[in-house]
């Protein structure tokens, strides 16, 4: 039976205003309040109206009756739902009724079951069953459908055996063997495909009653939140615990529109005033034209105007109005988005009178629902210049990530550029991954809790962390609790300061955190606010050592924490701290069994302030505690070392001015540039002077790890500046370009420095994390280094650099850690076998862009003259043939490049080929975006498709094929680059990758 998909709708609130100056003078104006705000709480203000239409700004084709199901749905008589068990609380059983198959049932039980209780007794005639997100081994397969009267005697009414899900979110309807009249109903689910774990994302029962419900007004009201969202915790506000929907089905086959009033208002609008909220549009599978996106809110004057009839923009210079909104394609569905728009410069003087939230979009039918949260009207003063160009800098933004959907994956790491260490928050104290997930991992009553403050060395959350080092306030009287959820603490982020050079949070009971970075070290300040305060010292696992010295008020300890086989070649990291206050209590804290934690007591009757200096090393704890006084003198403040840290960071952000830029873009662009300059990262240490460096790195070019003592690294220790953290996939045509053009000589020191893999390990990492960790295609530092000396970067090692890139691309590598995979068959084939390796036409096609990069440094050396020029000169020529060999790829029955083995024999004919389908051949992509992977030749690329006038039609049908997410190939089921191309809302164009 088809039905509407759910995902996550958009809503446009709508506030309605008056001139009151005008129409009722200036008494009444004053009387006016100057802000209006409801999280919908409680304690909030709550709607004056639910699902009620504004009789002056009218609705027309939309009703609210949105019943997402079979006919006859019994899913709005469901009043209670009990299944045997919910091991993760926001995949539990409530999911089953909620109609979107986003959101789902997970149970880790040999035999599951799910019951519903009705209003009233009905006889159920069909029922369907909805296969959730992921893992088809889960998906039922044998199960019975029973009825009871009373919860306790059950009569079977169906049987099902040998059942299977062929797609994910694929509904299938049955209908009920012996049908009876039962107020309970059970799905006994006895058998899945494999493993341990069973999944459900709907269960739908119907009965005969197939009359639909009359039409009736959009639904706008208070709900618990949306059911999903890969980025937001469910079933809450986003902040507290409820949320306001609005919700309906788009019936006309043209325009469709409602605004409805929510709040009754009397706000006076100033030139300062600002509208904000956060609107969460659910995602409709059945229409990928986003219904959800057409939604705003709006504002009713008293007099008779309404905002979106004012062309008032939000922050992203849109115009808020329901329909602006949604044909502006900036909203996200499944994910907040955040609002803002300075209304008081089109409405100062006016009114507001009514709040309202509309839906407005051009053509139909299809449905919607959309979430609204922390709607508000305030006097927000204009933005100012900033005395810093680094004060833009927001280190959270792009953190409101997960491994289903990322906004950039970042963390508030604080550090000085390309630092040794960073500095972050961690909601999660265990995990070696997202480190800091403020949107997800809240307390019962969704405020954000801190577990920790983290060395942390983290290249991204798919590498995972390594080498940390943990510490967190605490107020207790006696021996604190080191478990990790007991320790943490709420905030607000309207108490969090996160900078590139300084961090600060004061948490719900008071106590604040600063902290500010160096090099290799960091200041910590802790502001307690009882007379006994303690430091729980931790990490995230059992590979770390700690030792206290009460005494000398110092802690020292090494780490060898790790995210596993993608921390290739990590080596132990030593730390050394002091802290500025009398040590009245410490020890080792036995709870959560991990032998790396203890604290550090004080009293803080009198002065509630105590100071950590903390610095870390990968040679010595002696060498750690020897960066801490090169660093942080004793005296230090936390004043001194952030404006030092600030002042490495306005260097960065100098490179690039902008005029005429709003302060949202402002942000946007020095957090980039902070994210930019974060990475990659130095892995040398002083063991000099400040006035005589001697400059020493611990060699992590491996692929295992050495075994070290205590206090001193097992690796050998080698003269010289080494770089690390970066996946040269993922860098060569976006990061290394601009260090190149506006830092160069920095550029010029972190090639070198990755050269010095080469020098070490015989190799330069494909991604290094921070060795030779075997992830991705291509060895991409090839190009990336050629381009920079092209550019006339200066202090490269030309010479080392290339005969680096020629092993990468002319020796078959010892293990698949390094080098090009597939090698010994595809410098004799011209092309990468797909039964030599897997992704072999990614690697291909990789390996023809860097030989490329490697002709044209050739090219240059041999220009140069010397003894070695004719070699140049011929090794140029040989490459630069090796980078046509694109065209072996490249399958004309088809009109793109696919992957064929060894024999020649394509992968797909094209009776079975679709550009649409992810993996096999290609990369964290499909065919159609690795369709013009051939930068090295534009015109190259254009012959294949039939010249130029070919090469454009073959791209306007590229940004004209919509994706869908939906075409699995070898991945089995959806990746998050799937779900970021088709929310791009480009075409097949994939930005993400």
């Amino acid at each position: 039976m088809h039905r509407p998909r759910w995902g996550v709708a958009l809503l446009s609130v709508t506030l309605v205003t008056a001139a009151a100056a005008v129409a009722t003078g200036g008494a009444a104006l004053a009387a006016a309040a100057a802000s209006f705000g409801s999280s919908f709480e409680t304690d909030d203000p709550q709607p004056t109206w639910t699902d009620t239409v504004d009789a002056a700004a009218g609705s027309d084709g939309v009703d609210g009756n949105l019943t997402v199901g079979m006919p006859g749905s019994l899913r709005g008589h469901v009043t209670a739902v009990a299944v045997n068990a919910e091991p993760i609380s926001n995949e539990g059983g409530g999911n089953l009724n909620d109609g979107d198959p986003a959101t789902k049932w997970l149970v880790d039980t040999p035999t599951s079951w799910a019951q519903y209780t009705l209003d009233a007794p009905a006889e159920v005639i069909k029922y369907a069953l909805t296969s959730a997100n992921d893992a088809p081994e889960r998906d039922p397969r044998d199960w019975t459908l029973q009825g009871s009267a009373d919860g306790t005697t059950w009569t079977t009414v169906d049987t099902q055996t040998g059942q299977a899900f062929t797609a994910r979110f694929q509904t299938k309807t049955y209908t009920v063997a012996d049908p009876a009249s039962f107020p309970i109903y059970r799905l006994t689910i006895t058998g899945h495909p494999s493993g341990n774990l069973t999944q459900l994302a709907d269960l739908e029962l119907a009965d005969a009653n197939v009359t639909p419900p009359p039409a009736g007004p959009m639904q706008s009201r208070i709900g618990r939140g949306p059911g999903s969202s890969p980025t937001a915790k469910a079933g809450v506000g986003y902040t507290g615990l409820r949320a306001f929907q609005i919700a309906g089905r788009h019936t006309a086959e043209g325009r469709g529109h409602s605004a409805n009033k929510v709040f009754d208002v009397d706000v006076a609008v100033t030139a300062d005033t600002e509208l904000s909220y956060l609107v969460l549009p659910e995602f409709n599978r059945e229409d990928l034209s986003n219904p959800a996106t057409y939604t705003a809110v709006d504002l009713a004057f008293t007099d008779g105007t309404f905002l979106s009839e004012l062309k008032a923009v939000d922050q992203n210079g849109i115009v808020v109005s329901a329909a602006a909104q949604g044909a502006s394609q900036t909203l996200y569905t499944g994910q907040w988005n955040k609002r803002t728009a300075r209304i008081g410069e089109v409405a100062a003087g006016k009114t507001v009178d009514r709040i309202l939230i509309a839906y407005d979009k051009p053509s139909g039918p299809t449905a919607f629902r959309a979430w609204y949260d922390d709607i508000a009207l305030a006097e927000v003063p204009a933005p100012r210049p900033k005395e810093h160009l680094s004060e833009y800098a927001e280190t959270r933004r792009g953190t409101q990530s997960s491994g289903d959907f990322s906004r950039g994956n970042n963390f508030p790491a604080t550090a000085v550029p390309h630092g040794f260490n960073f500095w972050t928050p961690v909601t999660n104290a265990g995990t070696t991954n997202w480190l800091y997930e403020y949107h997800r991992q809240n307390n019962a009553a969704n405020r954000p809790t801190l577990q920790a403050f983290s060395a942390s060395h983290q290249p991204s959350p798919w590498m995972g962390d390594r080498q940390t080092f943990q510490v967190m306030p605490s107020a207790a009287n006696g021996v604190p609790d080191a478990g990790r959820a007991n320790r943490a603490l709420a905030f607000g982020h309207e108490n969090e300061v996160a900078k590139p050079y300084y961090y600060g949070v004061t948490f719900d009971n008071g106590i604040k955190t600063e902290l500010a970075p160096t090099d290799h070290a960091a200041l910590f300040e802790f502001t307690f606010t009882g007379d006994s305060s303690n430091l729980i010292l931790d990490n995230v696992n059992n590979n770390a050592g700690l030792t206290v010295d009460a005494a000398n008020r110092t802690v020292s300890g090494w780490s060898d924490v790790n995210s596993g086989g993608l921390s290739a070649g990590w080596t132990r990291m030593f730390m050394y701290a002091t802290v500025d206050a009398p040590v009245t209590a410490s020890g080792m804290l036995p709870t959560g069994n991990r032998p790396s934690t203890g604290y550090l007591k004080f009293d803080t009757t009198r002065n509630k302030t105590v100071r950590m200096r903390i610095a870390t090393s990968l040679i010595s704890v002696e060498q750690a505690r020897h960066n801490l006084d090169l660093e942080i003198a004793a005296d230090a403040t936390l004043a001194s070392v952030r404006d030092q840290a600030q002042a490495l960071w306005d260097a960065k952000m100098r490179t690039v001015e902008v005029e005429g830029a709003s302060a949202d873009q402002l942000t946007t662009l020095y957090s980039n540039l902070y994210r930019l300059f974060l990475y990659p990262n130095s892995g040398f240490e002083n063991t000099g002077s400040a006035a005589q460096p001697v400059y020493k790195h611990t060699v992590q070019s491996a692929v295992t790890s050495p075994a070290s003592t205590p206090t001193q690294t097992g690796a050998p220790v080698k003269d010289g500046k080494v770089y690390l953290n970066n996946g040269f996939w993922d860098t060569y045509r976006t990061t290394w370009p601009a260090y190149s053009l506006l830092t160069p000589g920095q550029a010029g020191e972190m090639v070198d420095g990755f050269v010095q893999q080469f020098r070490d390990g015989g190799w330069i990492s494909r991604w290094s994390a921070p060795g030779y960790a075997n992830l991705m295609v291509g060895t991409s530092s090839d190009v990336a280094f050629a381009d920079a000396y092209l550019k006339g970067v200066p202090g490269i090692d030309a010479e080392t650099a290339y005969r680096a890139a020629v092993r990468n691309a002319t020796v078959a590598p010892p293990n698949a850690n390094v080098g090009r995979k597939g090698l010994a068959s595809s410098i004799f084939k011209r092309y990468t076998p797909s039964d030599a390796t897997g992704e072999a036409m990614s690697w291909a096609m990789d390996g023809y862009i860097n030989d490329y990069g490697i002709a044209n440094m050739a090219e240059a050396l041999a220009k140069k003259g010397g003894p070695k020029a004719k070699e140049y000169a011929e090794q140029a020529e040989y490459f630069r043939n090796r980078a046509q060999n694109y065209v072996t790829m490249f399958d004309p029955s088809v009109d793109f490049f696919q992957g064929k083995d060894s024999a020649g024999a394509w992968r797909n004919p094209p009776s079975t080929y679709d550009p649409r389908v992810w993996g096999y051949d290609y990369t964290e992509t499909d065919g159609w975006n690795m369709a013009f992977h051939v930068p090295q030749d534009g015109q190259g690329l254009a012959n294949l498709y039939g010249g130029r006038d070919g090469l454009a039609k073959k791209l306007d049908k590229f940004f004209a094929t919509p994706e869908t997410a939906t075409f699995y190939g070898s991945y089995g089921g959806p990746i998050h680059e799937m779900y970021e191309a088709r929310d791009v809302r480009m075409g097949q164009y994939g930005h993400s990758n």
